[in-house]
């Protein structure tokens, strides 16, 4: 039985890739090679990324006034050290390490805003004066994203197949939270304010000195600066 003409000019029909017109193929290769060389600077790649930011308006959540000298600052580093092992297998099969090097600041401040009456004593010729401030405090840790990064990261295999369904794979929000409590932990242990009360006592008797007061004395004490305290200067 012999074939039908209709199956033999489907056999003989040449795939789809055959029949593009050489001239057309040369072109595309010819564009790509443009692009990438530069040759045209104003002829963009027809093939490439173009990358919009598309982020809305800012929103002014709201304003608060100020009434702390900021009178210290400290910059941190630390490497975290976080592993997770599972009981019962191996760390190829379930279970991550990650290596990461956290740098960030903590600011020292002294609260000038509940600074009240009884905490200033002026002298009756106006050539004395003595101030009881709060003792100084840290602000929270503040870490710097540009500069901190992950060293190494090791993940297990079922680790990795679950960052495929996972909304955020690679989530580093762990190590940056473990970064922050060992930086301000670091803070704690560190003479900040100490440092801020220093500074703070030096610039209240500058300023003092310069409005006509010949002796200044500046002294700490805890609650809201009513009453005496040590440090005085």
């Amino acid at each position: 039985m012999s074939p039908s003409p209709r199956s033999a000019e489907t056999r003989k029909r040449p795939p789809w890739w055959v029949t593009v017109p050489l001239s057309l193929v040369l072109l595309i290769v010819l564009l790509l090679v443009v692009g990438q060389l530069n040759l045209l600077p104003q002829l963009r790649n027809p093939f490439g990324t173009e990358t919009k930011d598309r982020t809305g308006p800012v929103l002014l959540k709201s304003i608060q006034d100020m009434s702390r000298y900021e009178a210290a600052s400290g910059s941190f580093q630390v490497v975290v050290d976080l592993d997770k092992d599972a009981k019962f297998l191996p760390d190829a099969v379930l279970g991550n390490r990650t290596l990461f090097v956290g740098k960030g600041s903590v600011g020292a401040y002294v609260d000038l805003g509940n600074v009240g009456e009884k905490a200033v004593k002026v002298s009756k010729n106006r050539k004395a004066a003595a101030l009881t401030l709060p003792h100084a405090r840290l602000e929270k840790p503040a870490l710097d994203a540009e500069r901190s990064y992950a060293v190494t990261k090791e993940r297990g295999l079922l680790d990795r197949l679950g960052d495929l369904f996972s909304d955020n794979p690679g989530d580093e929000r762990e190590v940056h939270k473990l970064a922050v409590r060992h930086i301000g932990d670091a803070a704690q242990k560190s003479d900040l304010t100490a440092r801020a009360e220093k500074n703070t006592r030096n610039m209240l008797r500058e300023l003092l000195r310069s409005l006509g007061y010949e002796k200044v004395s500046v002294s700490f004490a805890n609650g809201s600066g009513s009453g005496s305290g040590s440090g005085k200067s």
